[in-house]
């Protein structure tokens, strides 16, 4: 039977499909719609007209005054979505493909590609549409074998005591003054890391609406020095931004908190996994990677893959990136 690909930019044009994963969800779709800059892209693969896989795609409008840039990014998390049965290499192919042209025709900068399910999930289909990969870091938590208590060390411990008996809370963001305290401590986290994004503010408060997603906050005296965002998909949280004001209060170990209490919430709402979805490069000395350890995680090795729509470039960094 014949596979027939669909690329849907607009929520009233989507088709009845599976929401299990989020981050491929018409839920995520909509959310993305109604944020400023963004772009949603669903790729859908059809048959006799009804979807055996879907894969979101969102296209980012970046830039900065200082330091100065202006460009746009295609972002995907992992490969979509598949029905039982179906050839997921093949239907990702075809996927990937469509997709790829389709963000190239709008001149996106880059495509980025992460957190595939498998180290080596559609490599040779990546490659073959010009994708190199870069070695990257993960870190997985389990909560369903043994409560995330059992998994700390005794430094971190004290360090979790010691910034409740002085008086540091983490709450879920439950109104509009806790929303906005959140993202002011996103946005001044991010503010001058090039690499990292940071969605508008619309796109927060759609996700605090949403019942896959939860947003914490970390105070002290009323003022925030924390927050985090997570997602709860397939069974297992993620961690999506992480922020916190570390250096001004680094005896209230505000960052330990927040990654923390949303750890102890996922493990007692029943998540199997707690995930880190950005460790950043492997290198030998990366203390942000040391300090998601210490929660008892392990670390696994595995690809980002990125793609240069010009040409040129793609080989330059590819060449300096490579194997």
């Amino acid at each position: 039977m014949t596979t027939k690909i669909e690329i849907i930019t607009r929520s009233d044009k989507l088709p009845t499909m599976s929401e299990r994963n989020f981050f491929h969800s018409p839920e995520l779709f909509r959310i993305v719609e109604q944020t400023r800059g963004q772009t949603p892209y669903m790729v859908v693969a059809m048959r006799e007209g009804h979807v055996v896989a879907h894969l979101l795609a969102v296209l980012r409008r970046r830039g900065s005054l200082l330091p100065p840039y202006l460009f746009t990014q295609g972002r995907i998390y992992g490969e979509g979505e598949y029905d039982e049965g179906e050839s997921r290499e093949e239907l990702f192919s075809l996927m990937l493909q469509a997709i790829s042209r389709k963000l190239h025709r709008r001149l996106c900068f880059y495509i980025e590609f992460s957190d595939l399910s498998t180290k080596m999930f559609g490599y040779r289909h990546l490659r073959r549409q010009g994708f190199f990969p870069i070695h990257w870091m993960e870190i997985h938590n389990s909560l369903h074998s043994m409560p995330p208590e059992d998994r700390l060390n005794e430094k971190m411990k004290e360090r979790i005591q010691h910034a409740y008996e002085q008086g540091v809370v983490t709450k879920r963001v439950a109104h509009y003054d806790d929303f906005r305290d959140f993202y002011k401590m996103l946005r001044r986290f991010f503010r001058m890391k090039i690499r990292r994004y940071l969605p508008p503010e619309r796109q927060f408060y759609e996700l605090n609406k949403s019942s896959n997603c939860r947003l914490y906050i970390t105070q002290y005296k009323g003022k925030a020095i924390g927050s985090c965002a997570c997602v709860y998909t397939g069974g297992n949280a993620y961690l999506w931004y992480l922020a916190s004001r570390r250096k001004s209060h680094p005896l209230l170990h505000p960052e330990t908190l927040t990654v923390w209490n949303a750890m102890k919430e996922a493990h007692a709402e029943g998540m199997r996994h707690f995930y880190f979805m950005d460790v950043g490069l492997p290198y030998r000395r990366n203390p942000q990677r040391e300090f998601i350890l210490s929660f008892g995680g392990k670390p696994v090795g595995t690809y980002r893959w990125f793609n240069f729509t010009f040409g040129w470039l793609n080989k330059i960094v590819s060449w300096f990136y490579r194997e």
